[in-house]
This record gives structure tokens, C-alpha cells and sequence, in this order.
């Protein structure tokens, strides 16, 4: 009885292409004192999503130490979020981290 070869498995040529992947991005927001604190709050609820909590919490930080960042992430994301604090006239720089 002779023996077959094994069968080899059909394998698929797979085109890979690497992306590179940057270090993230960050949205900063700087002290201007030009803004009620509710209006900050107000601003930052509506850029990032946070809790009133959260945003009289960045406000403060913002006040005492002069910036605080609030997003980390895509250009893009940093981008949109700058774009709406800044909609009122908050100063915001994005750069990469």
C-alpha cells in the first residue's frame, strides 16, 4: 500500500499593507478670562460629552494652572472638539502629544 502525501493547505496570499499609526493627538484649552465659568462648562458639554461634574472640574483647572488638556485621540476627533470650543471664542490649541 503506498502512502499519499499529506495534503497541503491551500493558503491565501494575504496583501498587507502597514499603516503608520502617529503618536495621538491633544486639544488643549487655555485660561482667557473672557468667559463666564458657565459658559465654559456650557462648551466643554457639548465639545467632549462630559457631566456638568466634569466640565466645572476642567473649568477650574483651566483657571487655576492656565490650560488643561481635554482630548486625547485623532487628529480629526482633536480637530472637532477644538473647533466647537473655540465656536464661542475659547482659546484651544491641537497639537500632537
Amino acid at each position: 500500500m503506498s502512502q499519499l502525501p499529506a495534503p497541503t493547505p491551500d493558503l491565501e496570499e494575504l496583501d498587507q499593507t502597514e499603516t503608520a499609526v502617529g503618536p495621538p493627538w491633544m486639544t488643549v484649552l487655555h485660561n482667557c478670562n473672557c468667559h463666564t465659568f458657565e459658559e465654559v462648562v456650557r462648551q466643554l458639554m457639548k465639545a467632549i460629552a462630559c457631566s456638568e461634574a466634569e466640565g466645572w472640574e476642567i473649568a477650574w483647572r483651566v483657571h487655576n494652572t492656565g490650560k488643561a488638556v481635554v482630548k486625547v485621540g485623532a487628529e480629526a476627533e482633536c480637530v472637532k472638539v477644538g473647533n466647537i470650543l473655540a465656536a464661542i471664542g475659547l482659546i484651544v490649541t491641537v497639537t500632537q502629544s
